[in-house]
């Protein structure tokens, strides 16, 4: 089915997959390709939209699954959307809820209807079809939607990736058939386990719904980088070139690169947020675990060539300090930078790609951080 694409794309790297382009939504266009930092519930943890804005975050997420216990989806509607609602005007992507019930384990039971689940927040029974998935996204006023699909667990037998992968895909169909407000895009994910075969069926019967772009989903879920990696080149060439293909809950800043590498040109993950809140930190140099003694008198910015406010404005030692007290501070000073660090790879990955030097700045990539 022939779908118009919200994608445009610039150039391409002539040394692998990568590419540069741009998502237009109805709150902005996003340049790929690009990290976008998780606001499960309707925040991104420990920082404020203002915090956003200034880090050139260009898109965030919202969890469907989160916002549908509470407030409520209709409350969120009330309020004109979720941009209304919490402030920022900026596009929003938010997850199906998915991989939230398929996280649940024995609170969820699947069945062709949908995901029957208890709440994990009162135990109440609740049940999220393939059609009210669309519904409450749309209710949430989101720019991109995602389809409601089933994860499948790492391992599984290819019965059982088979079976679940075909039933995502029915789901699609539906999907599809529900989504009436067309302002607002809606992307199909391809599971498929860790079969190549698969998950290329898989996309080819997701081409033939048509959707306003295409996500790779299933994957991080315990296995190998290497059969990650294998999974990406085996699905990304199947997927049409002029649509955005997004690897859902992707990772560490090399997964980034590597994604980039295969041609990815979205992602999202926690691990900035929930690391800085842990006290691990990503700098241009490796991982630096704040609450090491080393930093006690560190005077040092925690990354002499980072230009976010934590960097510009605080020592190791103050931020090491307020870590290990606890202090609410730690955590904003330390997601504003781990996402700053993020954001800003993304930036440097977008001119890499536009001055066709994507192979030497991967490798730099590498060489900076074996400098430790």
């Amino acid at each position: 089915m022939t779908h118009s694409t919200p994608f445009t794309l610039h150039c391409r790297s002539s040394e692998c997959a990568a590419r540069r382009g741009e998502v237009r939504t109805r709150h902005g266009v996003v340049q790929t390709p690009i990290f976008m930092p998780v606001g499960t519930q309707a925040t991104v943890k420990a920082v404020t939209p203002e915090n956003l804005l200034e880090m050139q975050a260009q898109i965030i997420l919202g969890n469907t699954y989160h916002l549908f216990l509470r407030p409520g989806h209709e409350l969120i509607e009330k309020f004109g959307g979720l941009h209304n609602f919490m402030n920022w005007q900026g596009p929003i992507l938010t997850d199906s809820g998915g991989f939230q019930i398929f996280s649940l384990n024995d609170l969820a039971t699947i069945t062709e209807e949908g995901a029957a689940f208890r709440s994990h927040i009162d135990g109440s029974k609740l049940f999220l079809s393939p059609e009210d998935a669309v519904h409450v996204q749309e209710s949430l006023g989101s720019d991109i939607m995602m389809c409601l699909d089933t994860c499948i667990p790492y391992p599984a037998d290819r019965v059982e990736a088979q079976r679940s992968t075909d039933l995502t895909t029915r789901w699609a169909k539906r999907c599809r058939q529900a989504h009436s407000k067309h302002e607002q895009l809606l992307f199909g994910i391809v599971q498929g386990g860790m079969f190549p075969d698969l998950r290329r069926s898989a996309a080819e019967a997701l081409i033939d719904i048509g959707f306003d772009g295409y996500a790779l989903g299933g994957l991080s879920v315990g296995e190998s980088k290497e059969l990650m990696h294998e999974m990406t080149e085996a699905t990304v060439p199947c997927l049409p070139q002029d649509y955005p293909v997004y690897l859902m809950g992707v990772g560490t800043p090399a997964d980034l690169v590597e994604g980039v590498w295969r041609g990815i040109d979205m992602f999202d993950c926690v691990m900035p947020t929930r690391n800085a809140r842990n006290g691990t930190l990503f700098t241009s140099r490796g991982r630096v675990i704040i609450k090491n003694s080393q930093y006690r008198d560190d005077q040092r910015p925690l990354d002499e060539s980072c230009s976010c406010s934590t960097c510009r404005n605080y020592s190791r030692a103050y931020l090491r300090h307020l870590f290990t007290c606890r202090e609410i501070l730690s955590y904003q000073l330390n997601t504003i930078h781990n996402l700053h660090y993020y954001l800003n790879l993304m930036a440097e990955i977008r001119l890499a790609i536009e001055e066709d030097r994507f192979a030497q700045f991967r490798k730099d990539f590498y060489s900076r951080l074996e400098d430790q």
